[in-house]
């Protein structure tokens, strides 16, 4: 008998028991005689027969596939980073068995997501976005099916993966005040994203510990198209900024060019700065001083932490993960 066409049927046929008895056997779960396990091991080590998937996840009740849950609204720039999450969850993933069910979602339409969990398709789920209100979250709670976020979140008994955003923004944001920015205005994407929320949360730690207020002529959020960004940017600079701060890359990208298209230069004549690094910003000139952070690590813990939680393993609640500030060119 070939091991291309063995099954658990041809194992249990072969030996005359049910091929209940083989799965418990194969999973080491269930009632089953010491005698009867050991014939059947002997026998599937004999004829070198490795269960496939399906076999698996009959005998162990599991899928082996785990869902990875993008926001389709994502911007062109926002494509690595989640490209580098993807290949970290792949690592760990695939290293166990896993499969990897690719879903998008949208704000509220969870349409893609509703039918996967509908049809127990999946044992776990990793969302890769996460919002101040968030549906998501309250549908897998709700349904029960383990999940981790690859970001923080509001909500309680949320398994979170994170890097220090806080701290991050908050250290970046102290060296600039040091260096005697103090007309800084800051650029951000939408304020129902948690990240945005705790990027801004960390300037503000830090014209606290200087004992500043932040001036909110110069706060420039929600700006989620480059026009907005761009008029950002001629308000900043009609109001005398010395420094603009950008919230990720992809804002920071376009407010370069709107610097290049009105001639301004950096670091000579404004300075300037990202909350995050990435492909994007790698062919700059001059070069941008922003804070790096590992996103393909992020993927790896996420993937680790809800691959423990399918075993029924304890895993820690919230884990932060660290930075580093760059220092570059545009701030100096």
């Amino acid at each position: 008998m070939s091991e291309k066409n063995i099954t658990i049927s041809d194992v249990a046929e072969a030996l005359g028991v049910s091929k209940t008895t083989v799965s418990r056997a194969i999973s080491g779960k269930g009632r089953i005689g010491e005698a009867t396990r050991k014939r059947v091991l002997e026998y599937i080590d004999k004829y070198d027969y490795k269960p496939n998937v399906i076999a698996k996840s009959l005998a162990q009740s599991k899928t082996f596939n785990i869902c990875v849950v993008m926001p389709g609204d994502y911007a062109l720039v926002d494509l690595p980073f989640f490209q580098e999450a993807l290949m970290g969850i792949q690592e760990i993933a695939g290293m166990m068995e896993y499969d990897i069910l690719l879903c998008i979602g949208s704000g509220n339409d969870m349409t893609g997501l509703t039918r996967i969990i509908k049809n127990g398709k999946v044992d776990g789920v990793i969302l890769l976005r996460t919002m101040i209100e968030d549906p998501q979250i309250t549908f897998l709670q709700d349904k029960g099916i383990p999940f981790v976020t690859a970001g923080s979140s509001m909500y309680k008994n949320v398994k979170q993966i994170d890097h220090d955003h806080k701290s991050a923004c908050r250290e970046l944001t102290s060296i600039l005040l040091m260096r005697g920015m103090k007309k800084i205005a800051i650029l951000g994407g939408n304020e129902d994203i948690v990240v945005n929320k705790t990027r801004l949360s960390g300037v503000e730690e830090a014209y606290e510990q200087f004992g500043m207020p932040i001036n909110k002529e110069l706060l420039f959020m929600n700006l989620e198209s480059r026009a907005f960004v761009e008029k950002a940017v001629d308000d900043a600079l009609n109001r005398k900024t010395d420094c603009i701060l950008c919230m990720d890359d992809g804002i920071c990208s376009q407010a370069m060019g709107r610097l290049r298209q009105r001639h301004v230069k950096v670091p000579d004549e404004v300075k300037i700065a990202s909350f995050y690094n990435s492909s994007v910003l790698e062919n700059n000139v001059p070069t941008i001083t922003s804070l790096s952070f590992d996103a393909k690590e992020l993927g790896i813990k996420a993937c680790k932490n809800l691959l423990h939680q399918i075993e029924g393993e304890e895993t820690i609640e919230r884990t932060l993960l660290p930075y580093e500030v760059v220092l570059k060119e545009s701030t100096q």
